[in-house]
């Protein structure tokens, strides 16, 4: 792929990110897509093909970073540093795709009628490798037993809510847009409540 059509890609996919997630999929028109972008219309066409492409293109842009957040859990073998960091992707990914963030909650809201299938067989195994390895830790007596899924439902809502729920936040803060020390203090914060809520310790020294 080319520099430049990987570049007008981009432009186009995080300008589709904001329409869909301004004006939902049905009332989104790929006019007002290609404005936004400040590319010509027929460019939308040429790279995407269709609106329903580019909106796939849409989910895929965040359903990779959602993926991608649970390396942690594969790099560390221990709870404490598993959590920390796998908190912190979760929370870097609302804040670097806000709109998309908010695309893809929509689209979950919906029942998901356009998520391609092999996309939500990635996502529940990730659910199962996650699940598994919170029993496994459970199971060492590093952490409370708790319902793993509940769990990451938790850290979910509480990492999502920063992007899906962003204009409520920043009200309450009183300021106009959230910056690194807000989700610097976003993530000590959740990473406080599940460390310490549920008990997790670190592996014990060899």
């Amino acid at each position: 792929m080319s520099r430049i059509r990987a570049k007008n890609e981009e432009i186009i996919i995080r300008a589709a990110s904001r329409v869909f997630a301004e004006h939902g999929y049905a009332a989104t028109k790929t006019a007002t897509i290609a404005e936004l972008a400040e590319l010509p219309k027929p460019n939308i066409y040429y790279y995407f093909g269709s609106k329903e492409k580019l909106y796939h293109a849409v989910l895929e842009s965040i359903t990779e970073p959602l993926l991608a957040a649970s390396a942690p859990f594969i790099e560390h073998q221990d709870p404490v540093l598993a959590l920390t960091a796998y908190i912190k992707s979760k929370l870097m990914i609302s804040k670097n795709y806000p709109y998309a963030s908010k695309v893809f909650a929509n689209e979950i809201m919906h029942g998901a009628p356009h998520l391609p299938a092999d996309m939500i067989e990635r996502l529940s195994e990730q659910t199962r490798t996650l699940s598994a390895k919170l029993h496994d830790w459970m199971a060492q007596g590093l952490m409370t037993a708790v319902d793993a899924h509940h769990l990451l439902f938790a850290i979910w809502a509480s990492t999502q809510t920063y992007a899906d729920f962003n204009w409520q936040i920043t009200m309450a803060l009183g300021k106009e847009e959230l910056d690194e020390q807000d989700f610097e203090r976003a993530a000590q914060q959740i990473t406080q409540l599940v460390i310490g809520g549920c008990k997790v310790q670190s592996l014990p020294e060899a």
